[in-house]
């Protein structure tokens, strides 16, 4: 098997867990609050990762804190967006929209880099946005949109800049360094966030109820769709490109929707899943039909995100 063939399998694999644990997170919510939820699942991952890559930080030098740090502030900007979201909305919404990053990787490539967009990438982009507004925007119109919603399309714009990230340093340091230097970023500042929102009265206060549901969330988010999913996904993007990967995210709301009817009892309407056929039309189209592997290549990401920050 070669290592472009084994590295797609694995990210499929990472895309199955991510969607499952829509779910999981959506339900853990009902017990505990967004930012204790987070730093106690980053604050396990980190742990984990601890014994896994220790060792490998020493050869990471400044360079590699650096590149895992800004890895790091933009997963966290992601999952800080996506959670607060989705306890606001559905899990096969969020899912969705979570999935709109597949089309902004591309886009901001294109914006913020030094070549043209293919038309077919805005093509896809116009067929992801209206879907959009049908998933997202109720018939009652546009003041009655689901604020969850919204922040959950902020997560999207996240993890975007996240892909784009891995995709630039992950050929350049250890991929267990890179991987635990993003996750105790995002650890140290959900857990930051934790008393400073209690402080300022922002969102919600701190609360956590310990329930069964909430430790099977903790371990399954924290361990296997943290420190197991992301040391994969920094391994694999090392043989693949950042679009090509985002072909494979787009599984994510697939599963997620899936796991959230048989598991959730969750049902779009039928304006809805007009939305959510567009979003993954739209996804397909600007990463199958949109920039060549040879055009992508000739963009440096870095650049992109010192030009975005």
């Amino acid at each position: 098997m070669s290592r472009k063939l084994k590295a797609d399998l694995l990210l499929i694999f990472c895309t199955l867990i991510w969607g499952a644990t829509f779910v999981l997170v959506k339900d853990a919510l009902a017990n505990t609050s967004v930012f204790v939820f987070l730093a106690l699942r980053f604050l396990l991952a980190t742990v984990v990762l601890i014994l896994m890559y220790g060792s490998q930080l020493r050869a990471a030098g400044a360079s590699g804190f650096r590149a895992g740090a800004l890895i790091g502030c933009c997963m966290f900007g992601g999952y800080a967006f996506q959670t607060a979201g989705l306890a606001l909305t559905t899990p096969s919404k969020a899912a969705f929209i979570t999935g709109f990053f597949v089309v902004f990787v591309p886009l901001l490539l294109a914006l913020f880099g030094s070549r043209r967009a293919p038309l077919w990438v805005w093509f896809g982009a116009l067929s992801a946005f209206i879907g959009l507004y049908f998933l997202a925007v109720p018939r009652s119109g546009l003041s009655a949109l689901n604020r969850g919603d919204l922040l959950v399309l902020a997560c999207a714009f996240m993890f975007a800049l996240h892909v784009i990230s891995i995709g630039h340093y992950s050929s350049r340091y250890s991929p267990g360094a890179l991987t635990l230097i993003q996750v105790a970023v995002t650890a140290l500042f959900t857990t930051l966030c934790v008393p400073l929102f209690a402080l300022f009265g922002i969102v919600e206060q701190p609360r956590v109820m310990w329930t069964r549901g909430l430790i099977l969330a903790v371990v399954t988010t924290g361990i296997f769709a943290t420190a197991v999913a992301f040391s994969v996904q920094v391994w694999a993007q090392q043989y693949t490109s950042a679009n090509h990967a985002a072909i494979i995210f787009a599984l994510e709301p697939v599963f997620a929707g899936l796991t959230s009817f048989l598991f959730y009892h969750e049902r779009l309407s039928a304006r809805s899943l007009v939305g959510a056929a567009l979003i993954l039309g739209g996804i397909l189209i600007a990463e199958l039909l949109g920039p060549t592997p040879a055009a992508e290549s000739s963009v440096p990401p870095a650049e992109t995100l010192q030009r975005l920050t």
